[in-house]
C-alpha cells in the first residue's frame, strides 16, 4: 500500500517534520528551504500587523509577506518532487540514459531552488523596513525571522550550487556548467551576498533584542 502523500499544505507540523525526517530524500533541504522561507514570511506578517494598520508602508509588507508564506510552501512541494526525480536519476543503470536522466533533473532542481533564493532576496527590503521602523517591541520576532530568512537563503544557495555540482558525475565540468547556465551560476553569488547583508542587518539590532549580552 502506498504511502500518504505528505505536503506543506496538506499535513500537520508533526507528519510533515516526521516525513522530513525519513531516509527518503523527500522532502529534503530544499524543501526545508521553502519552508524557513514561509516561517520568516509569518513572521514578517504578523510583525507589519503590529506595525500599524494606516494603509501604509506595515501593510504593503503584510500583503507581500502573506502572499510570500502561501508561495514559499507550494514552491517546498515542488522541490519535493524535483528532489524525488533527482534521486531516481541517480540509481538508475550507468548509461547514456542515466547521464541525461541527472543533466535534467541536476538543473531541474537547481532552478528549483533558485527561485526560492530569489523569493528569499525579495523579501529582505521588507524585513530590513521593518527592523527600523516596525514595532519596537517585536525586535526579537524581527531577528528570528532574519534568522529563518537567512536559512531559506544559505538553503538555495547550498542546493543550487550543489545541483550544478552534480552535473558532473553526467560528465560535464564546473567550467562546462558555468558557461552552460550562467544564470543559475551567477545565483550562488548573488545568494551568497545576501546572506552578508542578512548578517549585517541582524548585528545593527541584535543589542534590541538581546540586551543581556552588552550587561
Amino acid at each position: 500500500m502506498d504511502e500518504p502523500v505528505v505536503t506543506t499544505q496538506g499535513s500537520t507540523v508533526e507528519e510533515w517534520t516526521r516525513a522530513l525526517a525519513e531516509s527518503t530524500g523527500s522532502p529534503g533541504g530544499g524543501a526545508g528551504t521553502g519552508l524557513m522561507l514561509a516561517v520568516a514570511a509569518s513572521l514578517m506578517s504578523m510583525v507589519a500587523g503590529y506595525s500599524g494598520d494606516d494603509g501604509g508602508e506595515p501593510a504593503g509588507i503584510r500583503t507581500r509577506a502573506r502572499a510570500l508564506r502561501q508561495e514559499a510552501l507550494r514552491r517546498a512541494d515542488d522541490d519535493a518532487s524535483a528532489s524525488k526525480a533527482f534521486g531516481a536519476a541517480f540509481r538508475l543503470e550507468p548509461g547514456p540514459e542515466r547521464d541525461e536522466a541527472i543533466r535534467r533533473a541536476s538543473v531541474d532542481a537547481a532552478a528549483s531552488s533558485a527561485v526560492l533564493g530569489e523569493r528569499a532576496i525579495a523579501a529582505i527590503d521588507d524585513l530590513a523596513w521593518l527592523a527600523t521602523n516596525g514595532n519596537r517591541a517585536l525586535v526579537a520576532d524581527v531577528v528570528v525571522a532574519f534568522g529563518a530568512l537567512r536559512a531559506a537563503v544559505a538553503g538555495a544557495r547550498t542546493n543550487v550550487s550543489f545541483d550544478l555540482g552534480s552535473l558532473r558525475s553526467a560528465g560535464t565540468t564546473l567550467d562546462q556548467v558555468r558557461e552552460q547556465h550562467p544564470e543559475l551560476w551567477a545565483a550562488v553569488e548573488k545568494l551568497n551576498g545576501a546572506m552578508d547583508r542578512i548578517d549585517e542587518l541582524t548585528a545593527a539590532i541584535d543589542h534590541r533584542a538581546a540586551p543581556t549580552d552588552a550587561a
